[in-house]
């Protein structure tokens, strides 16, 4: 709930006389008569149904984890395959278990494994091609460079492993559009 104070202060940036757009009647909606609350949230509905259809619209709600695309797919027609809000599969999108068993999450995770790969494998490149370099045989003595091609090789085969993507589980993986 939001109060006179509050549309002064934040309001007044915006508007020159905030009260007179924010009246007490608009701050205290149990004041309203029945009609005109349910004119207020038919309103608010209307509005995200109308930008729950945009993210259909453009396509953007393919982005979406799985949860949040059901959801904005009901707020636009009303349902998600078949099944409203109050489904028993749709409810349970919204648990650990139905988010990370799904298709989208199982993609994050794979995509990160990789990235992660091509990161160790351009590590392993650079390291290459700086002690294939006569110039850089003293600095590559110094910096220790064949060790740190060892332990480049070794992190890119641990990280092409079953057992790393395994690992992954429980992280945010990676955003495939990336």
């Amino acid at each position: 709930r939001i109060t006179n104070l509050f549309v002064h202060g934040f309001f007044g940036k915006i508007f020159d006389n905030p009260s007179v757009v924010f009246d007490e009647k608009i701050l205290q909606p149990e004041t309203q008569n029945m009609d005109d609350f349910v004119d207020g949230i038919n309103n608010i509905v209307e509005a995200q149904q109308k930008v729950a259809e945009t993210y259909l619209e453009d396509g953007s709600i393919n982005q979406a984890c799985p949860p949040l695309k059901a959801l904005i797919t009901i707020m636009a027609k009303g349902d998600y395959e078949g099944k409203d809000v109050h489904h028993a599969d749709i409810r349970s999108m919204f648990t650990r278990k139905g988010m990370m068993s799904s298709d989208w999450y199982q993609k994050r995770l794979q995509v990160k494994q990789q990235r992660d790969m091509a990161l160790w494998q351009r590590h392993i490149d650079y390291l290459t091609d700086f002690l294939e370099r006569e110039s850089h045989a003293d600095e590559a003595g110094r910096l220790k460079i064949s060790e740190q091609l060892k332990i480049a090789s070794a992190k890119l085969q641990q990280v092409s492993q079953q057992e790393y993507l395994d690992e992954l589980v429980g992280t945010l993986g990676a955003d495939p559009m990336e």
